[in-house]
């Protein structure tokens, strides 16, 4: 296959593995690891799973972290604009000839495999890469997300200093299971033994599940509920709030994270950050946590990018993002009508984010994301048709953009952008390129 020369080697080579889809499993990443002296074993990593709420937890634990002065390493998934966001040190995007290296490095490593070995995925060969960046840069400390569920997710082979189970809901359920207590179980197994485990709030019928693994496990469990966010005050920009936990009573902590759902997120952060504190051998100063909180940077999370008329983008795609989103825009006073910008892959529920959101949807637009996995715009905007936006049809993201601007400037209305990460990312790139976002769909499918 000719290498597109409009992006990197490494991302090119990167890209023809799509073709392997996602499989679950961990045997065709370990024999490359090993190969590799096994990088994974360096890093003491927070591994991180969960349906909803992972990424911005992560991104407050990174944070904090590096406001006490650690040094740390952080791996997520998908990318808004560049696959270089997915591995970030100090805070920073890796550069692509590090990332080069990293790829050559994996890549010889699987070419001395026994020839009936599975060639890696696209999110295998992403996440040795992730290793091996790290052990070249001297990162010993690094927050982890899981990319799809937990037990078999490429992520599960380290051996944690801690892992944390964020909000567990509907998703993935043709790979994951048809119930919260199924879902739960195969989020729960990056829990091993011997190792603390951090639960948020979540349904009880998931929770119930946890607990149960970590006694299994002889896991100390650490109840993210133990830590209240409280007196918080809602606005486009941010929150501000007062953080108390029995060691530590923080107030008028601010973060520019606007969601109301982020104050699940915060506790278990900072149930997380207090975990590791014992096993780092340090204490971190409140002066950290007001740091790192004020200064995280997660975009794509209700997200304001205009005030004139207010848009805002976020990534969320399933019925509790749906019901998440809704309490935010009511928690940030957003009362006005809405016009709806929507897009979805094709292994989402459409049909119940719609629903929810669609009593206070004035006006709707249905368009394509960039994936290969995208919905086409046609069935989103049925789908719009059915959750009772009668009004909803089908354009390009650029004629969207443009209706649901007009419309809301005329009637004092918002717009709202949502469905996807990857369109998220369209919409972010199409801002900063002032192209067609048609040409921002090489991003991958994991």
């Amino acid at each position: 296959m000719q290498h597109d020369t409009s992006m990197p080697l490494f991302l090119a080579r990167l890209a023809e593995r799509n073709r392997f889809g996602m499989r679950p499993g961990l045997d065709t990443l370990r024999a490359v690891l090993a190969r590799l002296g096994n990088p994974e074993r360096e890093i003491a990593a927070v591994h991180i799973a969960g349906t909803n709420g992972k990424g911005s937890t992560a991104a407050f634990i990174d944070a904090v972290l590096r406001a006490a002065g650690l040094p740390c390493g952080r791996y997520t998934s998908p990318h808004l604009l560049r696959f270089n966001e997915r591995i970030c040190v100090n805070g920073e995007a890796v550069a692509d000839d590090i990332l080069q290296s990293a790829s050559d490095e994996v890549e010889a490593a699987e070419k001395g495999l026994p020839p009936d070995t599975q060639p890696a995925t696209f999110f295998e060969m992403a996440t040795a890469m992730a290793f091996c960046v790290f052990r070249s840069l001297g990162i010993r400390l690094v927050v982890l997300e899981t990319g799809l569920g937990g037990r078999l997710d490429a992520t599960n082979v380290v051996e944690p200093l801690v892992s944390v189970i964020t909000r567990v809901g509907f998703d993935h359920m043709g790979v994951l299971g048809n119930t919260l207590a199924e879902i739960a179980a195969e989020k729960a197994g990056i829990i091993k033994p011997g190792r603390p485990v951090v639960v948020a709030d979540m349904p009880e019928e998931a929770r119930e599940v946890v607990p149960a693994r970590a006694r299994d496990a002889c896991a100390a469990l650490h109840d993210a509920r133990g830590t209240t966010v409280a007196r918080v005050k809602f606005a486009a920009g941010g929150l501000t709030f007062d953080l108390e936990t029995p060691s530590r009573n923080i107030a008028r902590l601010t973060t520019p994270l606007a969601g109301a759902y982020q104050v699940e997120n915060i506790a278990a952060a900072v149930a997380t950050l207090e975990a590791l504190e014992p096993l780092l051998g340090i204490e971190i100063p409140d002066a950290a946590f007001r740091e790192g909180f004020a200064s995280v940077a997660w975009p794509g999370r209700f997200q304001t990018i205009c005030e004139s008329p207010w848009m805002i983008l976020d990534g969320g795609h399933n019925a509790d993002c749906a019901e998440a989103l809704r309490a935010a825009l009511k928690a940030a006073r957003f009362n006005g009508p809405a016009a709806l910008v929507a897009g979805f892959c094709k292994d989402k529920d459409m049909g119940a984010f719609l629903k929810i959101l669609a009593p206070q949807t004035a006006r709707a637009w249905a368009v394509e994301v960039g994936s290969p996995r995208t919905e086409s715009r046609d069935a989103v905007a049925a789908a719009m048709r059915l959750a009772g936006i009668s009004n909803a049809q089908p354009a390009t993201l650029a004629e969207a953009l443009d209706a649901a601007r007009a419309w809301a400037v005329e009637n004092a209305g918002r717009v709202l952008v949502c469905g996807s990460l990857f369109l998220v990312g369209d919409v972010l790139q199409t801002r900063a390129s002032r192209r067609d976002p048609g040409e921002n769909m090489k991003r991958n499918t994991e």
